[in-house]
């Protein structure tokens, strides 16, 4: 991510080698326009540039400012105050993940309130991201870095501005910690490497690590994770961390999948696509990622963090459609479909966070195809209890991502009624989003709780705002924020 800075230098005279402008609608069919930067907006007014959300105009800067060439960003309304923070973020994210190869950029922000300028400078730090670790080249072949340095243009002081540069640095590095990790190559992260990244990421903070390994894991009755990594030369790990400052009031568990690599075992999964499935891990990489921002934070909310981490493989000795394994609470599931492996991992993980005694279960993962059928490739899905839902779309209304509230139809739970177990492992085909989130009730017993269904937006096939291809960090901003909100909640 770029490094911020804040410059009260106007926008003629900041030194940058480009210079990051807002474009609105001009009224009753006038060009658009800059705004706050009369001499631009007549320079620019012969070029038709489009302000509609995320449109990009580079142009040199012709002397119109020290910067070499102005980036010119549509906004949309002419009314700025009108424009949505949302809208803001993805406009200035597609201006920033456009300048991968750029050394630095100067931001210019002229909008109507301290809230906007936040979701914009937000934007734009979430879009200076590119991964390029296993990209070889010098020269005019080297690969293109993300954007080193981004400098906020203010008018009002640097004091005015200090609060959401730093904000937006937290952000945009926990979510590029998910990036990375999910980004990384599953050859390169497996469960036991996973681990060792968690257990480096946190080394300087106050947060304590556990991993359980494949011993462990089967003297300890969690038949989900062995069992589905039992067809792997590399075994299962279950991580947790515990971040407990001495003011907290509050105590949320966070249960992520971790599946570093999901060929779907002996239910193979066709091998069109199957390489994005380097993702499957991504609710892991989250609820990881946002652990260490409560910990950076200092937020007086304690939170235990288990990272159910597995690889799920059709080796010699994977297991098979029809096998009957015993979880961590002693339920029985047959599994029916091995590429139904998600709800194992978690289940036996989410026995664990109960047992802790939270206020709150959230739960994290790339569960169901299904998801996607029913809400598409950028809106995810957040099932459970009532109020952990309500909290849940709470907290993404405020920081931005699409989330929508599905409901657990009571007929469904049927499906999963086991023939010769407790359980399956799977329900029938329609309303399968439904019954995965209805599997996992049965680990979470009364404890309220909130199961987020990624599938979706946790990996992008297109960029979108500051979103490029591949991982996104979708949901990351979302957990964190219900923490800070119930940190706010026990302050006041």
């Amino acid at each position: 991510m770029p490094t911020i800075t804040i410059t009260e230098a106007s926008l003629r005279d900041v030194t940058a080698d480009v210079l990051v402008l807002p474009v609105v609608e001009g009224a009753d069919d006038t060009p658009s326009t800059v705004p706050g930067a009369p001499e631009i907006s007549e320079a620019i007014a012969g070029l038709d540039a489009s302000a509609a959300r995320g449109d990009l105009h580079r142009i040199p800067a012709y002397g119109l400012a020290a910067a070499s060439s102005l980036l010119l960003v549509g906004v949309g309304d002419e009314d700025l105050a009108a424009v949505s923070a949302e809208d803001l973020r993805l406009a200035f994210g597609a201006a920033t993940r456009s300048l991968a190869g750029v050394g630095t950029a100067a931001l210019a922000l002229p909008t109507a309130s301290a809230e906007q300028r936040a979701a914009a400078l937000e934007g734009a730090a979430l879009g200076a991201y590119a991964f390029v670790a296993h990209k070889t080249g010098s020269g005019a072949s080297a690969p293109k870095q993300s954007l080193s340095s981004l400098s906020l243009v203010v008018e009002d002081g640097a004091d005015a501005a200090t609060a959401a540069v730093e904000r937006s640095t937290l952000l945009s590095e926990v979510v590029d910690i998910v990036r990375d990790l999910v980004n990384t190559p599953p050859n390169l992260l497996y469960p036991a490497a996973f681990a060792e990244r968690a257990q480096a990421l946190v080394a300087d903070l106050p947060i304590t690590v556990t991993v359980l390994d494949e011993t462990q894991l089967a003297e300890g009755g969690y038949g989900g994770i062995v069992g589905v990594g039992q067809g792997s030369t590399r075994p299962p790990r279950l991580v947790r961390l515990e971040y407990a400052p001495d003011a907290a009031t509050q105590h949320v568990a966070l249960v992520g999948k971790g599946i570093t690599f999901d060929t779907g075992g002996i239910s193979l999964k066709p091998a069109a696509g199957m390489d994005d499935m380097t993702s499957d891990m991504t609710g892991a990489a989250t609820v990881l990622a946002a652990t260490l921002g409560a910990a950076r934070l200092g937020l007086d909310v304690k939170v235990t963090t288990y990272l159910a981490l597995a690889e799920n493989m059709p080796g010699g000795g994977a297991q098979r459609p029809g096998d009957v394994v015993t979880m961590r609470n002693g339920k029985t599931v047959e599994v029916l479909n091995t590429d139904a492996e998600g709800r194992m991992v978690m289940a036996d993980a989410l026995v664990d966070a109960v047992a802790d005694e939270p206020d709150l279960v959230m739960d994290v993962a790339t569960l169901t195809g299904a998801a996607v059928v029913a809400l598409g490739k950028r809106t995810a899905g957040v099932m459970g209890t009532e109020d952990a839902r309500d909290l849940v779309m709470t907290a993404a209304e405020t920081s931005g991502e699409p989330f929508w509230p599905l409901p657990f139809p009571a007929e469904l739970r049927a499906d999963l009624t086991g023939r010769v177990a407790d359980l399956r492992n799977i329900g029938d085909r329609p309303g399968g989003a439904l019954s995965a989130g209805i599997f996992l009730a049965e680990f979470v017993g009364e404890t309220p709780w909130a199961h987020l269904d990624i599938a979706g937006p946790g990996f992008a096939s297109a960029p979108l705002g500051y979103m490029g291809k591949g991982a996104t960090g979708m949901s990351t901003r979302t957990v964190l924020q219900v923490l800070e909100s119930l940190s706010s909640r026990a302050a006041a």
